[in-house]
């Protein structure tokens, strides 16, 4: 029995104990497959110039009719839904790292998208979106005079 029940070292130990058990909690997260996949699926290459920006998703098995994209203001949202295969009688997977189900990604844009002349097409399992800056948006250059 504790003399002190504000014994610092029990608390101590306490505290240690947690850190280690949060720890080895989450390193099984870190190891998950589907987890690691869960916040970087569908992976994605943005490239920006003074002109636009240029959004590749690799996405091998989704259907077109299946991908829902949208752009406001400076906000690309991705989402849609990769279904699993389907497996013959007695077949079953001896390896699955492919993520199905339901995914979102939403990037902020490094500035305003012209939303009228975004174009995507989608070719080899991989979708290209160009989104060219709205003219609101570019940069002006102004021009001093001299003063009279």
């Amino acid at each position: 029995m504790l003399s002190n029940p504000f014994d610092m070292r029990f608390g101590l130990r306490e505290v240690e104990r947690l850190r280690r058990e949060m720890n080895s909690l989450f390193e099984q997260f870190d190891r998950s497959p589907r987890l690691a996949a869960a916040g970087g699926y569908p992976a994605m290459n943005v490239w920006a110039n003074a002109d636009g920006v240029l959004v590749t998703a690799e996405l091998p098995g989704v259907k077109l009719e299946d991908l829902d994209i949208a752009v406001q203001g400076d906000t690309l949202t991705l989402q849609g839904v990769r279904e699993p295969e389907t497996l013959e009688d007695g077949e079953r997977y001896h390896r699955r790292e492919r993520p199905t189900g339901r995914f979102q990604r939403v990037f902020q844009l490094p500035y305003e998208i012209e939303v009228t002349k975004v174009e995507a097409t989608y070719e080899a399992g991989v979708l290209h979106i160009s989104l060219p800056r709205a003219e609101a948006d570019k940069p002006r250059k102004i021009q001093v005079r001299a003063a009279k």
